[in-house]
């Protein structure tokens, strides 16, 4: 007999027909049968046809609470009404133009208006665009080649902010860690121009940024970072980077595409930091493609065009798209203070929750995370970084299980087992969320312990 979980779905197949039929339809158009890789698992995901607050509708008409938000670019959850009236009221108008409109304006203001650290604001298609030209920047800056970023970090499909993405047990190194190639055909001199720091380590942080000072033209780090374990920086760290920068001359760039949610004014206003430039991204675009670079005025000067060729040029075809910018302006100015107390206070709820449950079942995990984010970890050693959340090859495989039979309870995560709160959602929710999460887990280990 099937299972019926707290929503109320029948537990059984996660992929039905429809689904499946697609997913070996595009088999035969693109590589992997998914434009993305991020959310494919095995052996393929349902297809999405619809979406509404926090709920998706797949091919074969199952509800599924959504936990994904699209990998952490919906706040607001799908099809949000204000966003939805915004771009009726301006889609008969055109989709993009040759020149540039009021809109972007519009939304480069709302971004500036909430930070005074954020001067300036130039936008891109993409949050990867956004860490390239915030790279770019520091380095016409500086006049320096070399940048620092932390070990496992994600920051986008760059060459330089994809080095020690993936690192493993048997390249990694020792304190000090190894730059690790992560695309196939990478140059090898790339490695030579990043220096990968351990996070949450100041005082290796602090002796490795000394060593090599005179080539580092920034710093980059994001103060939530999901794949080095979604775990808040320290705040000994934070003040190691940033004595670093002021003495030695280095850019603080913030990479705020996903954790720019944690605030009202953004994740460099929470965790104290002086950012010199800052790289945003998903939930500023409402649902639609979005990037900004942004920072102080002096060093966003380097992509001024109007008296010739700049220090950086930056263009795009679809930079500040006017719909992205229209539906960024109405999920950003939904996005009040009031809102994000109450979604940080329901990620606190749920993070408390799982883990007192967790204790009282006597289960070998955690879950990490800050504000709205959260993330599960099937080891009882406390995760502070990329090493300590590191999983083995029993882990990885349990965490793959436990992602599946969230699914089959209604409930779509990350599969790696992260996910993001959005603001349709209920304390009900919540409740259910962490249910479900604690449920799967004991599951998961009463059939195949890990630990």
């Amino acid at each position: 007999m099937k299972r019926i979980s707290r929503l109320g779905h029948n537990r059984g197949e996660v992929v039905g027909p429809r689904s499946r039929d697609e997913f070996q339809r595009s088999l035969k158009i693109t590589p992997g049968g998914s434009m993305r890789a991020a959310p494919f698992f095995a052996p393929h995901p349902p297809y999405a046809v619809s979406g509404a607050g926090c709920w998706i509708t797949d091919a074969d008409g199952r509800k599924i609470f959504d936990c994904e938000n699209n990998f952490f670019s919906l706040v607001h959850g799908h099809a949000f009404p204000p966003v939805i009236e915004a771009l009726h009221k301006v889609l008969d108008d055109g989709t993009a133009f040759g020149l540039p409109t009021t809109s972007e304006t519009r939304l480069a203001e709302a971004l500036t208006t909430r930070s005074s650290k954020l001067e300036q604001v130039r936008f891109t298609s993409s949050g990867t665009e956004a860490v390239i030209f915030a790279v770019k920047a520091a380095r016409a800056v500086t006049g320096r080649p070399m940048i620092a970023k932390f070990e496992g970090a994600y920051h986008g499909a760059y060459d330089y902010v994809e080095v020690s993405l993936d690192s493993a047990p048997n390249n990694w190194g020792n304190s000090s860690p190894n730059s690790v190639l992560y695309a196939s055909g990478t140059p090898p001199s790339t490695a030579a121009d990043v220096l990968v720091l351990p996070y949450n380590e100041p005082k290796s942080c602090r002796e490795l940024i000394r060593k090599h000072h005179e080539r580092l033209a920034a710093i980059l780090f994001d103060p939530v970072a999901s794949r080095v374990g979604l775990v808040p920086i320290e705040a000994d760290l934070r003040d190691v980077i940033q004595d670093c920068c002021h003495r030695y001359g280095i850019l603080l760039v913030v990479d705020e595409v996903v954790s720019y949610r944690v605030g009202f004014r953004g994740a460099h206003d929470v965790f104290g930091v002086e950012p010199d430039l800052v790289a945003l991204g998903k939930i500023i675009g409402g649902g639609l493609p979005v990037g900004a670079v942004a920072g102080l005025a002096s060093h966003m000067a380097v992509f001024d065009h109007t008296n010739g060729k700049p220090a950086v040029s930056h263009g795009g075809t679809f930079s500040a798209n006017p719909l992205s910018m229209t539906a960024g302006l109405a999920a950003l100015q939904s996005y009040t203070k009031d809102a994000v107390v109450r979604l940080n206070q329901m990620g606190d709820t749920l993070r408390s929750d799982v883990t007192e449950q967790l204790r009282r079942r006597e289960l070998p995990a955690q879950v990490t995370g800050m504000s709205s984010l959260f993330r599960l970890h099937l080891k009882a050693e406390v995760v502070r970084n990329y090493r300590t959340s590191f999983p083995s090859v029993l882990q990885k495989a349990a965490l793959a299980k436990v992602h599946r039979a969230m699914l089959e309870r209604g409930f779509l995560m990350t599969p790696n087992c992260s996910g993001a709160l959005s603001t349709p959602m209920s304390e009900t929710n919540i409740q259910d969320l962490a249910a479900a999460l604690v449920d799967a887990v004991h599951e998961v280990w009463k059939q195949s312990p890990w630990d």
